[in-house]
């Protein structure tokens, strides 16, 4: 794992800078520029409406209860990307076996 982790770490590295800067681009400047989801818009022009569904996430809208909206983004996103690297690595040991 050791040698994974030095083998990637530039990679790792610049997915952890990303996470961190994330939230000024989906969060800050989205309410600046007031950014509304393209299907929301789409929606709305259609005269749809909004239909309540179960919520089957924790992380609506990459938040975390509890937590600003910025650091739910980050704490969302690396969430995110750990568990992608996890199925990544699983599906590196079933293909090298």
């Amino acid at each position: 794992m050791a040698g994974l982790l030095g083998r990637y770490r530039g990679a790792l590295l610049a997915a952890a800078v990303l996470l961190i800067i994330s939230p000024v681009f989906g969060v800050v400047l989205a309410e600046k520029v007031g950014y509304h989801e393209p299907l929301d818009v789409a929606a709305e022009k259609l005269g749809l409406e909004e239909h309540p569904v179960a919520e089957w996430t924790p992380f609506s809208d990459y938040t975390v209860p509890g937590l600003p909206d910025t650091i739910g983004y980050i704490v969302a996103g690396a969430i995110g990307v750990t568990v992608i690297l996890g199925i990544g690595l699983v599906a590196a040991r079933l293909t090298k076996q």
